[in-house]
């Protein structure tokens, strides 16, 4: 049995569900929620702790600091507790209050930023937050997820190695985009491997990432303001948007099946299966990458007032979703 001391050091790493009963497409899903943050955002925190400490950037009196949607804040508040640092994280208002909530049980520090900026909105009122919080202490050590190469080499040396052993003959893979670290870790370990694999990134309606303007985006986790400093589309051999709804729809569909899955994943179930259902072929081997679990969206895109609120009474009973086996 696995016996551990520190929380960051157990991740299932080999846990997927075959959703072809629920969409009606082979599709295989890989689960990164079960680990003690919750979500796949523990490898990027881990990675970029553990480096920052080899570098000599962290010393015994620094304090985290990091601007994050949620998921990184949890992991990084995780990791904090154990390893005996300060950490405040710089959230904003579509943060899930379980998850702020969360942060504070393990002794971190959560400022949330409600006013957007005039040219980055909620993101760019965050970094500036961190920006001013780093100049005013020089303890501070902003670990900076968005230009962080280890962001990505975390998905490198671990994710996309994970997949490859199971699945040598891996067409499609689906990965949701914020960041861009699982992206571009797992894109560029996959462009040297023995076959082609298609990499498709699922991006958020309203996401500025791949060059469309920002728009409302309320489901925290994919999707960005601005284009990421991590990205290089050379990698990517395609994009699909998909708008929140379908997101909601798709989330509230699989929790019908037995499977609660967050907002993210949501995104990425839905990308993945229209973009099959337009493109798939019998024998494709597809995989999409569920980056977190669904506890933390109880209160938003399982809640019903704050669905309706968002997109009226209608929207709970519609029952368009991802197709299920019973259909």
């Amino acid at each position: 049995m696995p016996v551990i001391s520190v929380p960051h050091a157990f991740n299932e790493e080999d846990l997927y569900v075959d959703l072809e009963p629920m969409t009606g497409h082979r599709l295989f899903l890989k689960c990164e929620g079960f680990n003690f943050a919750g979500s796949i955002k523990m490898k990027a925190a881990t990675e970029m702790v553990e480096s920052a400490e080899r570098g000599g950037t962290l010393r015994r009196d620094s304090i985290l600091v990091e601007s994050s949607s949620g998921n990184l804040g949890v992991a990084l508040s995780m990791i904090a507790a154990s390893k005996g640092y300060r950490f405040v994280c710089v959230t904003d208002s579509r943060c899930n209050l379980a998850t702020r909530l969360m942060m504070e049980a393990l002794g971190s520090q959560v400022h949330v930023v409600s006013d957007e900026s005039a040219t980055g909105g909620l993101l760019g009122a965050r970094l500036a937050h961190v920006r001013a919080l780093c100049a005013a202490d020089d303890r501070y050590v902003w670990l900076s997820q968005y230009t962080n190469p280890d962001n990505w080499k975390a998905h490198y040396f671990r994710t996309a190695p994970a997949i490859a052993r199971w699945f040598p003959l891996l067409d499609v893979l689906f990965i949701g985009v914020g960041t861009t670290g699982t992206l571009m870790g797992c894109a560029r370990w996959f462009r040297s491997w023995h076959r082609p694999v298609r990499i498709v990134a699922v991006d958020s309606v309203g996401s500025a990432i791949f060059g469309d303007p920002p728009g409302r985006r309320m489901i925290p986790g994919l999707g960005m303001s601005v284009r990421p400093p991590l990205l290089d589309e050379s990698y990517v051999d395609e994009a699909v948007r998909v708008e929140e709804a379908d997101a909601i729809r798709t989330c509230r569909n699989m929790a019908r099946q037995g499977f609660l899955f967050g907002g993210s994943t949501g995104t990425v179930v839905s990308g993945a299966t229209n973009w099959l259902a337009r493109h798939g072929t019998p024998g494709l081997t597809p995989v999409a990458i569920a980056p977190d679990l669904g506890e933390r969206y109880l209160d938003t895109i399982y809640q019903g007032n704050w669905v309706q609120a968002l997109y009226g009474s209608d929207f709970v009973a519609d029952p368009r979703a991802v197709r299920t086996s019973s259909d």
